[in-house]
């Protein structure tokens, strides 16, 4: 089960990051189109449209990503104070009350929308057209992918449930924690307080 779970997690992962490279060519074409707006005077009428369409794309990849990595704002400031079990007792319920649900909705109206714009050849309002129908995909793409995480998200509470512990997850980049760095480099608050005062007396002088 725990193969399963880091397998979806890895997949999860996978997407994101492919995705997260729309980020570089978004960069690009906004630099390329304001260079060519304000300084050559030849700006193009399809430019705006494909920045929404590759930061859309960004946006809905990015959903079963971050959820992979337990990423998402919690709003609960209580959270962190509950048992393991208690946290995956609220989740369970979470999820089964809005999460599925609403990812459900999502995917079944997001391959509805696909399917229409399909079907119309469905293209943007702009002087340089670019067709709709395969960025619509996505939306139902995402919604799978987030709808597969969170399955797996349920499984995981379920286990911590029976067991009290969180089953492991998929490791990505992480963020700095200050505690662990001065133990890496065996630095101690007192030094650092020595240090800031060495630095304000020399400064003084």
């Amino acid at each position: 089960m725990q193969k399963l779970l880091i397998g979806v997690d890895k997949l999860s992962t996978f997407v994101g990051q492919f995705f997260g490279w729309s980020i570089v060519f978004l960069t690009l074409l906004i630099s390329w189109e304001v260079f060519s707006r304000y300084i050559l005077s030849n700006p193009h009428s399809w430019a705006f449209d494909a920045m929404i369409i590759l930061y859309g794309i960004l946006f809905m990849a990015a959903g079963a990503y971050t959820l992979a990595k337990s990423g998402h704002v919690r709003g609960d400031v209580l959270y962190g104070f509950f048992s393991e079990r208690t946290q995956a007792t609220l989740d369970l319920i979470l999820y089964i009350v809005f999460f599925l649900p609403g990812i459900v909705a999502l995917t079944y109206a997001g391959w509805s929308f696909f399917t229409d714009s399909l079907k119309i050849n469905e293209q943007t309002n702009s002087a340089v057209a670019i067709p709709l129908y395969p960025f619509k995909f996505f939306i139902p793409l995402a919604g799978g992918m987030l709808l597969l995480q969170g399955i797996v998200e349920i499984i995981r509470c379920i286990i911590c449930i029976k067991t009290g512990e969180w089953p492991s997850r998929e490791q990505d980049v992480e963020e700095v924690d200050v505690d662990k760095l001065k133990a890496m480099v065996h630095v101690k608050d007192e030094d650092i307080e020595a240090l800031d005062k060495l630095v304000v007396a020399g400064e003084k002088k």
